[in-house]
């Protein structure tokens, strides 16, 4: 299947996963390179050490084209290139923070970049800072979100309308439905979170896992709007921040409960009370735990037959 997404980075399908704090490590990545999609590295929870550690091993477990995913909001950023540079990364997907203070460092350096949008007006800043393509993430998606609450339905057509780079669609998708919808609206590639983050090679704990694949509809809310928003399943953590808001507290005071490292707690130590459990609301559709290859392939066959039908 070709498109300028599969073009531009070299793969067999035009599917990325989602670069997630404490899910995505060299595992999951190579095991989504080797299925023919392209796999990401997720830095967000990784010091610079760690980071260069989990991509010589992710180089010596496919041969196929693999990137980083860069929030770029963290103090050790500046490392994190380092480590890029070193290692010559050739994809980069950035997010959480400004693209023109490093898309053309990366750039120099020979790398594709992408930026993660919520908005047709950071994707068109995006563009204007050079970035390759831009991810467009509706409100249906785990983790940090937009503070804008636009679904993919009406972010992906009307970025794609904006910008004359490719788009590669995220939020609410992990079926071959999804990215078929996906593609009418203008996308040319679409980026999948939560079915790889309770995939057998996610890094994330068992029982993290076995909680996202039995949520329902409703389960996942967005929450913490007075610092960065978030999508998590709604837990006891959730109720403290719910009742923190409800009494007006501060985005200090908000920032004071977030200081335990709650989604290192709730995602990779499976503390599912305590801990803060991000994942996107198309976990309501999650009802087992697959081989990242798997994903792909049913992905892949489900778009193919759906597509085939409505013709």
């Amino acid at each position: 299947m070709q498109t300028t997404i599969t073009q531009l980075f070299n793969t067999q399908y035009p599917i990325i996963q989602a670069g997630m704090v404490w899910c995505s490590g060299w595992r999951l990545a190579a095991a989504v390179s080797n299925a023919g999609g392209l796999g990401l590295i997720g830095a967000g929870s990784m010091s610079a050490d760690l980071l260069r550690e989990h991509i010589q091993k992710c180089k010596a477990a496919t041969d196929k084209p693999f990137g980083v995913n860069l929030p770029l909001l963290y103090t050790h950023i500046d490392q994190q290139i380092q480590v890029l540079l070193d290692e010559k990364i050739r994809i980069v997907f950035t997010s959480a923070g400004n693209p023109v203070t490093y898309t053309s460092k990366l750039k120099a350096a020979g790398m594709t970049v992408v930026h993660v949008v919520s908005s047709t007006k950071f994707a068109l800043k995006a563009q204007q800072a050079g970035v390759d393509a831009v991810v467009a993430e509706g409100f249906e998606a785990g983790g940090h979100n937009g503070r804008e609450e636009t679904t993919t339905m009406c972010l992906i057509p009307a970025v794609a309308a904006a910008v004359n780079i490719p788009v590669i669609a995220a939020g609410g998708i992990g079926s071959g439905r999804a990215m078929l919808a996906a593609f009418a609206l203008g996308a040319s590639g679409v980026q999948v979170g939560s079915a790889f983050a309770v995939s057998a090679e996610s890094s994330a704990h068992e029982l993290f896992k076995k909680r996202v694949i039995e949520t329902t509809e409703g389960d996942t809310i967005l929450t913490l709007k007075k610092l960065t928003p978030v999508r998590l399943i709604k837990n006891a953590f959730y109720e403290q921040v719910q009742q923190a808001e409800a009494a007006c507290a501060s985005a200090e005071e908000l920032k004071t409960i977030l200081s335990k490292g709650r989604s290192k707690k709730g995602i990779f130590e499976g503390d599912l009370n305590e801990g803060e459990l991000e994942i996107g609301q198309v976990s309501a559709q999650l009802s087992s735990i697959k081989s990242a290859a798997e994903i792909v392939k049913d992905i892949m066959n489900e778009f193919e037959a759906v597509k085939k039908k409505i013709q």
